[in-house]
């Protein structure tokens, strides 16, 4: 299987268990890698035989806008289903990270792994 990869897309999104740190949207870091067979788009050369990556950071980005989550988890959960699902991917790998949100701790987070 080949892997797309996404480091450290920003976006913003609320977040948390107390109901003041949802009040307004936050920043959390996401690391993805997308498997996927690309054999067919390194012959054709084809943006339609293969993931476009743009669009799967546009599309994240647009539905954590949309969204609240209480936990990491959920959210995690959340986007590896959407890459999935909308992007017929046969594999998500996915890290979420919320930078700076305890103090001495430079992020906190989660990872995630999911498949067909």
């Amino acid at each position: 299987m080949d892997t797309i990869f996404l480091e450290q897309v920003k976006v913003q999104t609320k977040l948390g268990v107390p109901e003041w740190e949802r009040a307004v949207p936050q920043t959390v870091i996401l690391d993805i890698e997308i498997g996927y067979d690309f054999s067919k788009a390194c012959l054709s050369d084809a943006i339609e035989d293969t993931i476009d990556y743009g669009q799967v950071v546009a599309r994240i980005r647009e539905t954590l806008a949309e969204h609240s989550f209480k936990l990491v988890e959920a959210l995690g959960e959340h986007v590896c289903q959407l890459i999935l699902q909308e992007f017929k991917a046969q594999s998500v790998k996915l890290k979420v990270s919320k930078p700076g949100i305890l103090p001495g701790l430079k992020a906190l987070g989660i990872q995630l792994s999911r498949q067909q």
